[in-house]
């Protein structure tokens, strides 16, 4: 009689040995901190030998971390787990057959969301190495964000197809989504609480022994692998949404002369038990891996469901609005460009534009979907001349970057702040203007990052996002 999958985890034991495949954002931090837990006796970090990635084996064997940016405390555990020998990175898949669990932390994007279809390509890969050395009573836990049905349809079906073993009888299968924000990677995973999902109970409480290895105040929150993965992608277009209500009041606050962030405060001055009128923050766009997709594995899940959608009729829906938005708003800041650079007497075509932040976050290098890669682009259709300065990002395909912020100012007609790094926060408007040579430079803001009166005082013309009170300011 064959025994069933709680009974032969039971006597499989502790997990002992974990492997993390994909060595990004999510998968490094979670390695790392799976090989400092002391809870098990080798953690091992698969990353494919690619040329644009196959880098990173090398620097995570020397301890060295290429996640760029600030990440408390991750390069110091780092070197940490490597000499300590808890930790190291393969190209080698057949490893996989020797450990006890195996977490897949692959992006998941969509090359055009207007069909609904996700990019999969990457994560089967994945699925695939995974399933061709699976043996029995491992355990499969899917980290990546995934339209709801994936792991008890595709990726089940993939990985039982590879190894010839039954998902919830032979191995443990889960889905137990990442909740982490650039610059605060560790932080998050120990902090957060963690959602899992199994496709039984048994891959459920399996998948709980895993990761409350790694949890510090956080807990866990068990589901079933779909409400796990409905969790995670409603969460991140509930959010998406939020940022869009901001952008549009923003927008609003720009054509009726007022200043968003006075109406913001006066807004979320209303607070009393069970009230709260927090707002989020507007800004020149939406980027990373997580918002500008997730709305669209939520939409595509319900789609697939194959139920009828109660909805009203010829509405389109909410989420999918709030998606338009936010990618509207780099255009928006192509707008303000063109109407600072009129007021300053100066056309586009022919101008230098500087943009300032490459990166989607403050003080990170993760350029993923970045908005200031379609600023640049419009900048460009309209003949501008479009230097890029960051002082986090090292490189990126295509785009040269510089870290020489008065080179990349000097002769600008215009300077457009698309990210919050901390340096930008210190600029002074003099000098900012001497380095620019410009008797009138433009200042876009898109992060609400500078004083207007002290650049509207050295000669700059002021255009901001939410700045409806500002943007028309006189001129000297």
């Amino acid at each position: 009689m064959r025994k069933g999958l709680k009974s032969i985890l039971q006597a499989k034991g502790p997990i002992e040995k974990v492997g993390v495949v994909g060595m990004g954002y999510v998968g490094i931090p979670s390695a790392v901190l799976f090989a400092d837990s002391g809870a098990f006796r080798e953690v091992i970090g698969f990353q494919r030998d690619s040329p644009s990635s196959g880098y990173k084996i090398g620097m995570l064997n020397r301890g060295e971390s290429p996640l760029k940016g600030e990440e408390p405390d991750l390069g110091e555990m780092l070197g940490k787990v490597v000499a300590r020998g808890t930790f190291r990175c393969t190209s080698d898949f057949s490893l996989i057959s020797d450990l006890d669990a195996v977490t897949l932390a692959i992006q998941t994007p969509f090359k055009n969301p207007a069909d609904l279809i996700p990019d999969f390509t990457p994560l089967r890969e994945g699925l695939t190495s995974v399933g061709k050395h699976l043996l029995r009573g491992t355990l499969v836990v899917i980290e990546s964000t995934v339209t709801p049905g994936t792991t008890g349809g595709t990726a089940r079906r993939i990985l039982e197809d590879e190894s010839g073993l039954v998902a919830g009888r032979d191995f443990a299968l889960a889905h137990a989504p990442e909740r982490v924000m650039v610059g605060r990677l560790l932080r998050n995973i120990r902090e957060h609480d963690r959602v899992v999902g199994g496709i039984d109970p048994a891959s459920t409480d399996r998948a709980s022994e895993l990761y409350r290895t790694v949890l510090s105040t956080g807990k866990i929150i068990p589901l079933t692998a779909k409400a796990a993965e409905v969790t995670k992608t409603a969460e991140n277009a509930f959010r998406d949404l939020q940022i869009a209500a901001a952008n549009q009041l923003a927008l609003y606050c720009e054509a009726m002369g007022v200043n968003f962030y006075d109406v913001r405060a006066g807004i979320a001055s209303l607070k009393e038990e069970g009230v709260t009128r927090a707002i989020l923050f507007p800004g020149a766009g939406v980027g990373g891996h997580c918002l500008p997709k997730d709305s669209y594995h939520l939409e595509k899940g319900v789609k697939e469901a194959g139920r009828d959608l109660d909805y009203p009729a010829d509405a389109d829906s909410l989420f999918l609005l709030a998606r338009r938005i936010n990618d509207f708003m780099p255009r928006h800041m192509h707008r303000l460009t063109l109407e600072g650079l009129d007021r300053a007497g100066k056309r586009i075509s022919g101008a230098r534009v500087a943009i300032l932040g490459w990166a989607f976050l403050p003080n990170s290098d993760d350029t993923r979907n970045t908005p200031s890669a379609p600023y640049r682009d419009f900048l460009i259709e309209s003949g501008a001349d479009v230097p890029v300065h960051d002082p986090c990002v090292g490189r990126s395909p295509g785009v040269p970057i510089s870290h020489d912020l008065r080179e990349v100012i000097s002769g600008a007609d215009a300077i457009a702040i698309l990210t919050a790094h901390s340096p930008y926060r210190g600029l002074v408007p003099g000098e900012v203007k001497a380095w620019t040579g410009k008797e009138r430079p433009v200042i876009v803001d898109g992060r609400n990052l500078v004083d207007p009166d002290a650049y509207i005082g050295e000669g700059f013309v002021y255009k901001g996002i939410g700045r409806g009170d500002k943007n028309r300011h006189p001129l000297p």
